[in-house]
C-alpha cells in the first residue's frame, strides 16, 4: 500500500513541477502584451506602464538567488508554498480596482515567483530516479523559457474582450492552482539539510541587480543622461565586486562563489548571458516587427493578439527541443548541444535578416528560435549540474537564471538603442536597415556564445580522456 501510495506521489510530481515552473514564467510575462491596455486603463504614459513588465523582472531577479538559498535548507516545501502565496496575493492585487501603485506591487509580487524554477530543479533532482531526474530538469528549463509563449497570446485576447482586468485575471486563477499543485504535491526536503542565508550577501546584490537591470530597461537615460548612466553603471560593477568578495569570506554564502569559479560553471554562464542577450533580442525584434503598421514602410500592422500567436511556433518548437535534448544527450554532450543550439538561434537571426517580407517568413524565423532556444534551455542544467552537489542544485541553478535575467534584459536594451538609433528626426519608427543591424549583431552574440561553449565541450573533452 505505501509503495503504491509513493509510486502515485512519483507520478503526480513530475507533472506538478512543470505545471509550477510553467506558471510563475507565464504571469510574470503578462505585462508584455498588456502594456498599452494599461496606460490607457490607468491613464498612465506608456513608459510607466512599461514598468509593469519590468518591475516584475527585477523582483524576479532579486527573489531568485534568496529563494535558491532557502531551498538548499530543510524548509524548502515552506518556501515554496510562501512564496506561491505571495505570487497569489500579488495576482488579487493586479485584479483588484485600486490605484496604478498597487497594480505594480502586485506585479512586483508575481515577479517573486520566477525564483521558484530553480527550486523546482531540486525537487526533481532530490526525488525522482537520476535518468529521469535530469530529463524532467531538461524540461523543466525550457518550460520556464517557452512560458512567455503560452501567456501571451491568451493575455492578450483577454485584454481584448474584457479589459485588462479580466487579462490580469488569468493569472489569480492559474496562480492559485499552482498554490493548490504544490500544496498537494511538494514533498519535504531531505534530511540534514542545512542553509544560512547571507542578509548582507543578499542585500548587496540585490542593490547591484536593481542597478544593472534599471539601467537596461531605461533606455532614455543613456541617451539624454549618459553621465549619470555611466556614472550608475559603475557603481553597479563596483557593488557586484563587493558582494564577491563578501561571498567568498562568507562561511554560509548567498552563492557558492567558488563553486561559480569552476571552468564549466563558469563558462555555461558566460554563454548563459551572451546567449540570453541574443535570444530575447530576436524574441523582441520579431513581435515588434510584426506589430509595426504598414505606413512605416515595412511590418504587418498586426494587433497585440494576432501578433502573441506568432510566438506559438516559438513555444511549440521550443518545447519539441526540450522533449528532444534528453535523448541527444546519451550520444551528444551538453556543451555541444549548447553550441548546436547556439548556431541555431543564430540561423534564425539570419533568416530574419534576410527574409521578412511575408508573414510566414515570421513565423519561420520565430520556429527556429524556439527551436534553438528550448535545446540551449535543455541543456544548460546538464552543464552545471555535472559539477555541483545535490544540495546545491538551486543555488547554482539560481545564478544561471540570475544571470539569464540579467541577458535577456541587456538584450532588449541593445534592441531597443539599436532601433532608436535607427529612427530619423521626426519619424516614429526605424528604418527597415535597423533590424538589419540588430540581427547582424545578435548572429554576433551567438557566435561568442558557440565558440564559448565549444571551448566548454574542448575541456570536458580533455577532463574525460587524460
Amino acid at each position: 500500500m505505501s509503495t503504491t501510495r509513493e509510486h502515485s506521489e512519483a507520478r503526480l510530481l513530475v507533472p506538478s513541477l512543470m505545471f509550477i515552473a510553467l506558471v510563475v514564467a507565464a504571469v510574470a510575462s503578462l505585462g508584455t502584451p498588456l502594456i498599452t491596455s494599461v496606460a490607457t486603463t490607468f491613464h498612465v504614459s506608456l513608459d510607466s506602464a512599461q514598468w509593469t513588465l519590468t518591475i516584475a523582472l527585477l523582483s524576479g531577479a532579486i527573489a531568485t538567488p534568496v529563494l535558491g538559498r532557502l531551498g538548499a535548507g530543510p524548509h524548502r516545501r515552506a518556501t515554496i508554498l510562501v512564496t506561491l502565496a505571495v505570487v497569489v496575493a500579488g495576482s488579487a492585487l493586479t485584479v483588484l480596482p485600486l490605484p496604478f501603485a498597487w497594480l505594480l506591487a502586485g506585479r512586483a509580487a508575481q515577479g517573486v515567483g520566477l525564483g521558484l524554477t530553480a527550486l523546482m530543479m531540486g525537487v526533481a533532482r532530490d526525488h525522482l530516479p537520476e535518468a529521469r531526474s535530469a530529463a524532467t530538469i531538461a524540461l523543466i528549463s525550457v518550460v520556464s523559457i517557452i512560458g512567455v509563449g503560452v501567456g501571451y497570446p491568451l493575455a492578450a485576447l483577454l485584454a481584448e474582450l474584457g479589459g485588462v482586468r479580466a487579462a490580469y485575471g488569468l493569472g489569480l486563477v492559474v496562480t492559485a492552482a499552482a498554490f493548490l499543485t504544490a500544496w498537494r504535491s511538494m514533498p519535504e526536503a531531505p534530511e540534514g539539510r542545512s542553509a544560512h542565508l547571507d542578509v548582507a550577501g543578499a542585500v548587496v546584490l540585490a542593490a547591484a541587480l536593481l542597478l544593472v537591470l534599471f539601467l537596461a530597461g531605461e533606455r532614455n537615460l543613456w541617451s539624454r543622461h549618459l553621465a549619470v548612466a555611466a556614472g550608475l553603471a559603475v557603481v553597479a560593477v563596483v557593488l557586484l565586486c563587493v558582494w564577491a568578495v563578501v561571498e567568498l569570506r562568507s562561511t554560509t554564502p548567498l552563492v557558492d562563489v567558488r563553486a561559480v569559479r569552476h571552468p564549466a560553471v563558469a563558462g555555461a554562464n558566460l554563454a548563459m548571458f551572451v546567449g540570453g542577450i541574443g535570444m530575447y533580442l530576436l524574441l523582441t525584434l520579431i513581435t515588434r516587427y510584426a506589430q509595426t503598421p504598414h505606413g512605416a514602410g515595412y511590418g504587418f500592422g498586426l494587433t497585440t493578439f494576432v501578433a502573441g500567436l506568432v510566438l506559438i511556433p516559438f513555444s511549440v518548437l521550443g518545447f519539441v527541443a526540450g522533449k528532444l535534448t534528453p535523448r541527444v544527450r546519451t550520444r551528444i554532450a551538453d556543451p555541444l548541444l549548447l553550441a548546436g543550439s547556439a548556431v541555431v538561434v543564430g540561423g534564425g537571426f539570419a533568416l530574419f535578416a534576410a527574409a521578412r517580407s511575408d508573414l510566414a517568413e515570421l513565423f519561420a524565423a520565430m520556429g527556429v528560435l524556439g527551436f534553438g532556444v528550448g535545446g540551449f534551455s535543455a541543456a544548460m542544467p546538464g552543464v552545471i549540474l555535472a559539477v555541483t552537489p545535490k544540495s546545491e542544485t538551486s543555488s547554482a541553478m539560481s545564478f544561471n537564471y540570475v544571470v539569464r535575467s540579467v541577458g535577456y534584459s541587456v538584450g532588449s536594451a541593445i534592441g531597443g538603442l539599436i532601433l532608436a538609433a535607427g529612427t530619423g528626426p521626426g519619424h516614429l519608427f526605424p528604418d527597415d536597415s535597423a533590424y538589419t543591424t540588430a540581427a547582424l549583431v545578435g548572429i554576433g552574440a551567438m557566435a561568442i556564445t558557440t565558440l564559448t561553449s565549444l571551448a566548454l565541450a574542448r575541456r570536458r573533452s580533455s577532463e574525460t580522456n587524460p
